[in-house]
């Protein structure tokens, strides 16, 4: 099992990881990082990968001091490249038993609220997708390649590309799913189409993301977490219905109506044009 050493940091830290066979899990500042920590195997998931995310993101759902996520990877040439084929994942003998490996790596799934920035690098690898496709920011190192093996060891390729194609172009999806290994998106590609909402370099990665992450947490939690519902519930209704269930949750998260910051007090950030 992965041990971590504390060691002094900016800030308070509340809680650090080593709990984990699979991931490092640490709070600080109202933001947990989570970082996938099998750069020997491209941090490919396995059957404790999936159950260390179940129980962290129960973790992250209950825990009211945290904010916001950071998602990342340990290592330098891979995010994480999908399931980990050495060592599989075993099929029940009736088929209506089986579960989808994603619902387990799936924030949305696990109905966490809190914003998930995902930091990006290097090789972004069909299941990959499991965990980005429900994250609600991705930023991308320059470096990242983003491709899908499926098609080309002759498997279909359902479950990634279904949410890939709510985020991005229906076209760009198919063509990533059925080029398989034959072509790589590059990151300023997935930047142009919107996969990713910034580039950077490398070494630049994990502090941008915490950064974002720290100007989230900042603000008034049940506003955000709400906001991150109301869209995300509504994602793919007609307007008219989402628009009227979207008043409901303005009234959930405000029901008496009023802001929870006082517009008399409050002090205007220094903003930023991206």
């Amino acid at each position: 099992m992965t041990k971590l050493t504390v060691v002094a940091t900016k800030g308070t830290l509340r809680m650090i990881g080593g709990d984990y066979d699979t991931v490092l899990f640490a709070v600080e500042e109202n933001v947990a990082s989570v970082t996938l920590n099998r750069p020997e195997a491209m941090n490919a998931f396995n059957h404790t990968m999936v159950d260390e995310f179940r129980h962290l993101w129960h973790r992250v759902r209950v825990d009211d001091d945290i904010h916001a996520v950071v998602l990342r990877a340990a290592g330098e040439r891979a995010f994480c490249t999908g399931i980990d084929v050495k060592e599989g994942f075993d099929h029940p003998g009736n088929p209506w038993s089986a579960q989808d490996p994603g619902e387990g790596l799936s924030p949305k799934q696990n109905k966490v609220w809190k914003p998930v920035i995902a930091a990006v690098h290097g090789m972004v690898a069909g299941g990959a997708f499991y965990l980005l496709n429900d994250c609600d920011i991705i930023i991308s190192a320059d470096d990242a390649t983003f491709f899908d093996p499926h098609v080309s060891y002759g498997l279909t390729s359902a479950l990634e590309p279904i949410g890939l194609a709510r985020r991005i172009p229906l076209g760009e999806a198919l063509r990533w799913a059925l080029l398989g290994l034959d072509e790589r998106m590059s990151a300023q590609r997935a930047r142009e189409i919107g996969l990713v909402s910034e580039l950077l370099p490398r070494a630049r990665l994990w502090e941008r993301a915490a950064e974002i992450a720290r100007i989230i947490a900042a603000k008034p939690a049940a506003a955000v977490q709400g906001t991150v519902r109301a869209i995300w519930e509504t994602h793919g209704l007609d307007r008219e219905t989402a628009q009227r269930i979207g008043w409901h949750y303005t009234e959930i998260g405000n029901p008496i109506g009023k802001a929870q910051v006082s517009r008399e007090t409050f002090v205007k950030p220094q903003w930023t044009l991206r």
